[in-house]
């Protein structure tokens, strides 16, 4: 995990409403998912999903698609990757650090699936391990609305 002495506490309001804005309205696949920001810390991030019909990839179970699972947690692993990004360039301004996700994209992802996603709601969390000068490592889960892990993720990020 990165060192959280290196890193501020929280980010300034411009920030945090610009990544928001980038991430649940102009990332439109993220509206698709109905994928929404609950928390944005230097060293972690949550999201959260409600389940709608749109999302079932198991008709008889009710279960969320695997798919969605895949998605989701690719995204919050690159939400982690802005986070920690915003974070180390905390000495440039809002604006100038939100214009340096532009050149973010996966590499790698893997996903392991260990229960069926079935609930009314899912909870995702992210966290950056290694944030280098051009790839950035993550770890992800996937949870349901009983907290039990449904799905964890691992992904490496180009971030220059």
């Amino acid at each position: 995990m990165i060192s959280k002495h290196t890193l501020p506490t929280e980010f300034e309001p411009e920030f945090l409403q610009g990544l928001k804005s980038i991430f649940e309205e102009k990332i439109v696949f993220n509206q698709v998912l109905g994928l929404k920001i609950t928390e944005l810390k230097p060293t972690h991030v949550k999201g959260r999903i409600e389940m709608r019909p749109e999302l079932i990839g198991h008709y008889s179970y009710n279960r969320i698609h695997g798919g969605v699972i895949s998605a989701s947690l690719d995204a919050m692993g690159g939400l982690a990757c802005m986070a920690a990004i915003g974070a180390r360039h905390m000495d440039e301004l809002p604006a100038k650090r939100l214009e340096r996700f532009a050149k973010l994209g996966t590499i790698d992802l893997r996903i392991d699936y260990l229960r069926p996603g079935i609930g009314a709601f899912f909870e995702l969390t992210a966290e950056v391990m290694r944030l280098g000068s051009r790839v950035g490592s993550t770890r992800m889960e996937f949870r349901g609305p009983d907290g039990k892990l449904m799905s964890t993720g691992a992904g490496a990020y180009i971030v220059s």
